[in-house]
């Protein structure tokens, strides 16, 4: 066994049927995981499941809405049940990320935003950590965002969200380890399908994209998915609380003056 083998390991992924999250299904999967890929949406999980068997990988597909506080209990016990147990929860599902302006921001909105982005995973991560604790080297890994510390105008409900989840990230790695590593990867800008298609209907915006960015592209849902790996497996067990910046490094400089070799 690699120091990257997830082999023997049961995985649990919500928002599994697609981008990222279907990326970290795969991801595990081929890593030696049993992965329980849980998403809304019956086909998008059919089609991660398929593809994740045809390779010679163990997943079962959980259709669950995680913001469905009270479905989460049974969704926690089905898996550990159908698998075996549990040892690691990957949160890629969240986001709500939608522009306006404060006069358009409602209490509402900002409440949604916490329950989707920092109430499920916290009562997802209460619910199995009875199981995990009887797993050793068991993790939780979060999907927040590089937003929160930027304060850019009409993005206030999403940025005061992540950047809640980065604080439960910290907290939860404290009140958990040693027994439970708990840390958060923080994407750049990353190409799932939903932002591909935008970039492919604004060619300029991928290039203005990748110029603020030292490797100048933008991040594949993979590049996140061996994060992900990374600190679910051995690889990471001396690494908890960590908010793990995954963007190709942001440019601070202006590019006109020093040029790329």
């Amino acid at each position: 066994m690699t120091a990257f083998s997830l082999t023997g390991k049961v995985a649990l992924v919500t928002g599994g049927g697609k981008g990222m999250g279907g990326a970290i299904a795969k991801t595990f999967a081929r890593a030696g995981a049993s992965v329980a890929v849980v998403s809304r949406t019956e086909s998008q999980l059919k089609a991660v499941v398929e593809e994740i068997e045809a390779g010679g990988g163990r997943a079962v597909a959980c259709q669950a809405d995680i913001t469905d506080l009270a479905g989460l209990p049974d969704l926690v016990e089905r898996i550990t049940l159908d698998l075996g147990g549990l040892d690691v929860i990957v949160n890629s599902a969240g986001g709500g990320d939608e522009w306006r302006p404060f006069g358009e921001m409602t209490v509402e909105d900002l409440e949604g935003s916490f329950h989707f982005n920092v109430s499920a995973p916290f009562e997802l991560a209460r619910l199995a950590v009875p199981h995990m604790l009887q797993r050793p080297g068991a993790s939780i890994v979060l999907i927040s965002s590089m937003t929160p510390g930027k304060s850019m105008r009409g993005h206030l409900i999403y940025e005061v969200a992540k950047a809640a989840l980065n604080q439960l990230t910290r907290s939860l790695a404290a009140e958990l380890g040693p027994r439970i590593r708990v840390n958060a990867i923080l994407p750049g800008p990353t190409e799932t399908e939903a932002l591909r298609a935008v970039l492919e209907a604004r060619p300029a915006l991928r290039d203005a994209l990748a110029g603020v960015i030292r490797m100048r592209r933008n991040g594949t849902p993979e590049d996140i998915a061996n994060a992900a790996l990374y600190l679910a497996s051995p690889a990471a067990s001396w690494v908890t609380a960590s908010l793990l910046d995954v963007n190709g490094g942001p440019v601070d400089e202006g590019q006109g003056r020093f040029p790329d070799l």
